[in-house]
């Protein structure tokens, strides 16, 4: 038969108790707290349903949400034969190219079972000013093909609003850690060393404001990752009217598929948050911080951006600009021609340099 071993752990400080037989408890060396098994088994239960709540708050705050017809039955889908692009345009908005690979789009129909967007961050500034500050950007890069800056390059600028997931949260952390403090001293002919050890324990409520999230797969986060952040200040109730005379891209992923990365940067905010809290010692080893949700609150928002793209030799190059702040991120196409005549130019100024070299140390 095999045998189960039930560990206790103390509700105070997370440490491994130990049964004292004389005092009928369980005791914590570390806290020195005293537990009776009654008393034990009730905070386990009250530390589970603790868990229930939060999964359950975390489960209704995922499933708050119903297709919103009235906003479905105002935009159009676009769709993209060349490179499967999913564009949505109002009324007032037709979709005549693909912005991402400029191949014309086909009107395929109203918007069906999408949800109407929480918030929106509108575009601060006109297509006018995005290619002013395209050229600004562009044209002091040296190397990139003349007609990459040319005007009908700039024309294909479009701004797009972009899905994403903004998350609040309100949560009870903790955190348990093993720790040193180690004190050296020299007597007589002899070094000693003398090491106590320490279990730290933190706790305490965090509010998490505006995580962002891209709400589409991983073909576009390095592109909406360097043009992040948006000002949390920026963001507006939905209006229709900010769509008029921009497409937006149409969202593909849910609040379950990005639950655990929203989560994970939860954690990892969480643990710098209570490790700062530990000092004094001379080594910390923390563990994972236990975070349990009181309150969780998803919006679907629509940020702007301008982009661009640019075929050059087979490859595509996408240009990005933050359509708040400004923030650029790109991958420049490289001139080779203007490759070789920086390669030309070094070679002779090499050449020069030797010679005068040698006139100067050896004459």
């Amino acid at each position: 038969m095999t045998e189960t071993t039930l560990t206790y752990h103390c509700p105070n400080c997370a440490a491994g108790l130990t049964f004292s037989p004389e005092k009928g408890k369980f005791d914590c060396e570390y806290c020195l707290s005293e537990f009776t098994e009654s008393e034990l088994l009730a905070l386990e239960e009250a530390r589970r349903a603790e868990e229930e709540a939060s999964r359950a708050a975390e489960e209704a705050a995922e499933a708050s949400e119903m297709p919103d017809e009235e906003f479905c039955a105002k935009l159009s889908t676009y769709s993209c034969a060349a490179c499967g692009a999913e564009i949505l345009a109002d009324d007032n908005t037709a979709a005549d190219i693909c912005p991402y690979c400029h191949n014309p789009v086909l009107l395929t129909g109203r918007l069906s079972g999408q949800m109407k967007p929480h918030k929106i961050i509108p575009f601060q500034f006109d297509r006018d000013e995005a290619k002013k500050r395209f050229f600004d950007f562009a044209g002091k890069k040296w190397f990139v093909p003349r007609d990459f800056l040319c005007a009908e390059q700039a024309d294909k600028l479009r701004g797009i609003y972009y899905p994403f997931w903004v998350t609040d949260a309100d949560v009870a952390a903790s955190m348990t850690a093993r720790a040193t403090r180690v004190r050296t001293w020299r007597q007589g002919e002899y070094r000693y060393t003398e090491t106590t050890r320490y279990h730290v324990r933190r706790a305490g409520d965090i509010h998490f404001e505006d995580i962002v999230t891209p709400a589409i797969t991983e073909e576009d986060r390095e592109m909406l990752d360097g043009i992040l952040p948006f000002p949390s200040n920026s963001l507006q109730e939905f209006s229709m009217p900010y769509l008029s005379g921009f497409v937006a891209k149409k969202r593909n992923m849910e609040k379950e598929a990005v639950r655990e990365a929203v989560r994970t940067r939860m954690v990892s905010y969480a643990t710098s948050l209570l490790s700062n809290t530990i000092s004094g010692y001379t080594t910390v080893t923390p563990s994972e911080p236990q975070l349990l949700t009181r309150v969780l609150h998803w919006d679907y928002t629509l940020m702007p951006i301008w982009l661009m793209t640019y075929h050059h030799k087979g490859k595509t190059y996408a240009y990005a600009m933050n359509g708040y702040t400004g923030k650029v991120w790109g991958r420049l196409p490289v001139s080779g021609k203007r490759l070789a005549i920086l390669g030309a130019i070094t070679g002779v100024l090499a050449g020069v340099i030797a010679g005068l070299l040698k006139l100067f140390l050896f004459t």
